[in-house]
């Protein structure tokens, strides 16, 4: 006898249905299994028996069982649940990561479920998690190492060389003074001492403050900031302004070293590069979010092609180490902007 074109779909169906390796289920509206292929079976290592006669969240990891209970809710009022994954618990005790596409059948009161079997991918994901996570620590360590060394010489230089700076200083002074009978071309030369000691000893407190400003502990990070646009219009004469609508509170100390030092980098580059003639530096914060940007009205340049220049690529690689949202936008005659934006 021929079967007519109806029960020839449903047998070919049924075929797919149980050689197919995927795990392939039926599932009543009220949680449990109704019918499953061998696939599943063979997965979960359960009998038939045991399968269909406990809930199907009793099979379910329980730190996924809530996130699996409202997706499946949602499924259900007519959401197709799509590449949905959980956890769920083999009897032999192991766990297995499944990868579950569903969809609810109104009309025949049931989910049709097609799961993958993801576990190896999660323990490739989680590997490469770990050995990120690794890197970071010792990024992060070497970072601090860093910063302390800059502390360390910074200290150094201020304690030390501008302190020697300022005792020869003194000392020449007093021999200006107290030393008669001097001829002429020796005094110019004390004067010209003078002047040599005031420059080194400034030239020290900019190196040392720049090496690591430990203003940034006394004063707090937007004083630091502001008393380093103030340092810029100083020593360039261009007016460079300082906004900020941040709390203090609001910016981690963490981030702090990092958003000084693209700051620090990009005046630098303005300073080298730009021939503006005004600078702004802003500090704001929206929502969990801190926004540092530095704007210029220079002759601006081609970004696509200067990404590689060392000071931008400085920048780049100290807004990836805190994980920042870099921004450099800028047009021939139209200035320069920088932007980073770091989450709280």
């Amino acid at each position: 006898m021929l079967m007519n074109d109806s029960e020839n779909y449903e047998f070919e169906m049924l075929d797919l249905f149980e050689l197919t390796p995927d795990l392939v289920c039926i599932a009543s509206k009220d949680g449990y299994f109704k019918k499953v292929n061998p696939a599943v079976l063979q997965k979960l290592g359960y009998t038939q028996e045991e399968l269909f006669s406990r809930p199907i969240a009793s099979n379910i990891h329980e730190d996924d069982q809530e996130l699996t209970r409202s997706t499946r809710h949602k499924m259900l009022e007519g959401t197709a649940l799509v590449n949905f994954q959980n956890r769920y618990i083999c009897k032999d005790g192991s766990i297995v990561w499944l990868q579950w596409t569903s969809v609810f059948l109104p009309d025949k009161d049931f989910v049709f479920a097609i799961a993958k079997d993801i576990t190896e991918s999660k323990r490739k994901e989680k590997e490469i998690e770990e050995k990120y996570n690794a890197y970071k620590i010792m990024a992060t360590h070497f970072k601090d190492r860093a910063e302390e060394n800059r502390k360390y010489l910074a200290h150094e230089l201020y304690e030390e060389v501008a302190q020697l700076a300022g005792v020869v200083k003194m000392n020449v002074a007093w021999i200006n003074q107290h030393i008669t009978g001097v001829a002429e071309i020796a005094k110019e030369k004390m004067e010209e001492a003078l002047q040599v000691s005031d420059l080194l000893i400034k030239s020290v407190r900019r190196v040392s403050f720049s090496m690591s400003p430990k203003m940034l502990e006394d004063l707090g990070f937007s004083a630091t900031l502001e008393w380093e646009c103030n340092e810029f219009a100083v020593l360039n004469g261009i007016p460079c302004l300082f906004e900020s609508s941040c709390e203090e509170s609001s910016i981690p100390p963490a981030i702090h070293i990092d958003l000084f030092r693209i700051s620090q980098e990009a005046f630098h580059n303005i300073m080298e590069h730009a021939e503006a003639t005004t600078v702004k530096l802003s500090l704001k914060e929206e929502g969990e979010y801190i926004f540092l940007t530095i704007t210029d009205n220079g002759i601006g340049f081609d970004v696509d092609k200067h990404m590689s220049s060392a000071g931008l690529q400085h920048i780049k690689q100290l807004a990836a180490s805190m994980q920042a949202e870099l921004s450099i936008v800028s047009k021939q005659g139209e200035g320069t902007t920088v932007t980073v934006r770091v989450k709280k």
